[in-house]
């Protein structure tokens, strides 16, 4: 399936309006390739490889007489295709079983126009029906698709491979698959915290404007399987972590809230964290009591058992490839991941805006073809419920940066030499069904006809009706990878 935008792409027999088109499919070509770079099944096929009595994963390899079985357990965005293409890897190399908590709609990821196949070995179920039998991995939908948030299924399906895991022998070898979204896809709230009181505390975290990091360590130290539970959890002979990384940097221990990472945070840290986001204490007095016993308790030591975590992909290898295509289209390139928190999504897409105007008016003898590919993780501050609308990051940062653009007076050669757009990896940009937003002089032509009120948007964080009036939404459906988010300008050369 070859992703793209629903933004009008109707051909007109001039010059320019041919240029704008190429420029739009240039951007959406470029972005695609990045994307394909981190598929998230093929990424197994080239780390995980099996050599008669050998199992390799990168450059550490396990020997088969060591194990009499493997358990595959895991849980995000990705855990359909790392399974799958795990299973196929691993071939009959050991008798396999194991549970995966994925999203609804994502435990078979299927190319458009094809039929719906399972690889060998896999079982596709939502039933609340306890542990798979022997040979099958269990792809476990723990939320409906579209909701990134905790699910009492979620709990079900935990609570399933925490049990696994506890009754695995030394003879046995667990291989944990972990992906972006695995935090909101493995809920177990630890003792005396509901469910429904680590759901109040991530939407205030998020609403708020709280990074990755300050969120995870939060949610780590309300759950009994992030923060190392599940390894401590594990009484296999060893494990193996897989992980596909939507945490810049690939800090382990925050990827998915790090389940089978030592944790690195404290109870204190995670106290500190609410104090500078809930100051007056309004969340569930629960929360607040559990942090406050667990930071005047002996630490947990996590021992578990022997582990290895190896990072398959990640932004930065979306980014290359992305340059690789631009190249190869022939734009002059610059790439740029991000390796922390970039902070506010406006604060962003103004620094986009300004790097495309210096692109824009560069010296033509020096600058052509121009294309800046960056990749990262803005967070966005929500408007009060009473006047918030629909919309994700990266359609927040498109229209913050189409805002600056419009302050920038380009003229309409200008506008039509350029092609801008912002897409989360996976497909989901927020609580909407596109992945995020494009802008070029077909999408300006619409919204100023229509006069649309850029700074109204922004501030109901409502830039998907933005976007779906004036023809820029990038929609994908679930792409099958997390890596946080590619951008992609492309500048066109003056005739």
């Amino acid at each position: 399936m070859r992703l793209g935008c629903v933004a009008s792409t109707e051909q007109k027999p001039t010059y320019l309006s041919t240029l704008m088109t190429n420029l739009r499919q240039d951007a959406v070509e470029i972005w695609n390739a990045g994307v394909d770079a981190v598929r998230a099944a093929a990424l197994i096929h080239r780390e995980v490889t099996v050599e008669r009595e050998l199992l390799m994963i990168g450059s550490h390899q396990w020997n088969r007489c060591d194990f009499d079985r493997i358990i595959v357990v895991g849980a995000g965005k990705a855990g359909t295709a790392m399974t799958t293409g795990l299973l196929e890897s691993l071939c009959d190399w050991l008798p396999v079983t194991g549970w995966v908590n994925v999203p609804q709609g994502t435990e078979v990821t299927v190319p458009q126009g094809t039929e719906v196949t399972v690889p060998q070995g896999t079982e596709v179920t939502n039933a609340e029906d306890g542990q798979p039998p022997n040979g099958l991995v269990r792809l476990h939908a723990a939320r409906p698709a579209g909701v990134n948030e905790p699910t009492t299924q979620g709990v079900f399906g935990t609570e399933q491979i925490i049990e696994m895991v506890s009754h695995a022998g030394p003879r046995d070898l667990c291989i944990a698959l972990i992906s972006g979204g695995g935090s909101a896809l493995l809920p177990a709230p630890v003792s005396g915290v509901t469910l429904s009181d680590k759901l109040e505390v991530t939407r205030f975290l998020s609403a708020a404007g709280a990074d990755i990091t300050e969120l995870n360590t939060v949610r780590k130290h309300l759950s009994s399987i992030k923060g190392g539970g599940l390894l401590a959890a594990c009484q296999a002979g060893e494990m193996i972590t897989l992980v596909l990384s939507d945490v810049l940097g690939d800090p382990l221990d925050l990827i998915a809230s790090g389940p089978t990472v030592i944790d690195s945070s404290t109870s204190t840290q995670a106290l500190q964290t609410l104090q500078q986001y809930d100051p007056d204490r309004t969340l569930p007095d629960s929360v607040y009591e559990t942090l406050d016993q667990q930071s005047h308790a002996e630490p947990d030591s996590v021992a578990g058992c022997p582990h290895t975590s190896i990072v398959i992909g990640n932004n930065a290898l979306a980014v290359d490839e992305a340059g690789i295509v631009a190249e190869q289209r022939g734009y002059n390139h610059v790439m740029q991941s991000a390796r922390q928190c970039e902070g506010a999504a406006e604060d962003v897409g103004q620094k986009l805006a300004e790097m495309t105007v210096h692109m824009l008016r560069a010296d033509p003898a020096t600058h052509r073809n121009d294309c800046l590919i960056t990749g990262g993780e803005p967070t966005v501050k929500l408007a009060p419920v009473a006047i918030r609308g629909l919309g994700g990051r990266n359609q927040q940062l498109v229209l913050s940066a189409y805002r600056a653009l419009l302050q920038c007076g380009l003229s309409n050669r200008e506008w039509e030499r350029l092609c801008l757009l912002s897409g989360g990896t996976d497909g989901e940009d927020g609580p909407t069904d596109a992945a995020g937003a494009i802008l070029d002089a077909e999408v300006h032509q619409k919204a100023s006809k229509q006069a649309l009120n850029v700074d109204d948007f922004l501030q109901r964080n409502d830039a998907y009706r933005f976007f779906e009036q004036a023809g820029g939404l990038l929609k994908t459906g679930p792409t099958g990878t997390n890596v946080c988010d590619v951008r992609v300008v492309v500048i066109a050369p003056l005739p």
